[in-house]
């Protein structure tokens, strides 16, 4: 997946530096004006694939820090539903979640992701009735992805 999101980022003329962020207290930043990803130089595979893809949605959506924290604090979790939706396919997340009974490292292990990409996935799940809903919005229809009778296999 590191592939695609490096495909991403060469398309939007980003570059990518792997740098000791270790003072800033991250693994990961986006400067629009320099047009920059600047990396945390080592983490493990997982969590580099994780906020290559948060930084990547920042990319994408020209994401700048504004003097407000609550619509920072908005940037963020779009980056990581971003990421999260990217990388963990709904279709294993019901097997996996199943097979573990919602434990979230195990599902992390087995989906091949950070807790983190979980714990935001499972965040963006609505489950109404015998139906689960990725991305819920207002008014028919407005989800990314409907699961109709699956309440048992997604708890």
């Amino acid at each position: 997946m590191d592939l695609v999101f490096f495909d991403i980022l060469d398309a939007l003329g980003v570059t990518v530096e792997y740098v000791n962020l270790e003072h800033l207290d991250r693994d990961g930043e986006y400067d629009h004006d320099l047009k920059l990803v600047r990396l945390q130089h080592d983490m493990a595979p997982r969590l580099h694939t994780f906020k290559l893809g948060h930084e990547t949605c920042h990319a994408l959506n020209g994401d700048v820090p504004s003097l407000f924290p609550h619509f920072d604090a908005k940037m963020e979790r779009r980056a990581d539903e971003w990421a999260a939706t990217r990388l963990i396919d709904p279709e294993r997340y019901r097997e996996v979640e199943a097979l573990r009974d919602g434990h979230v490292a195990s599902m992390a292990h087995d989906l091949g992701v950070v807790s983190e990409a979980v714990e935001v996935y499972q965040q963006m799940l609505a489950r109404i009735g015998d139906a689960v809903y990725l991305h819920p919005r207002m008014g028919v229809g407005q989800w990314s992805r409907k699961f109709a009778g699956t309440r048992d296999a997604l708890g």
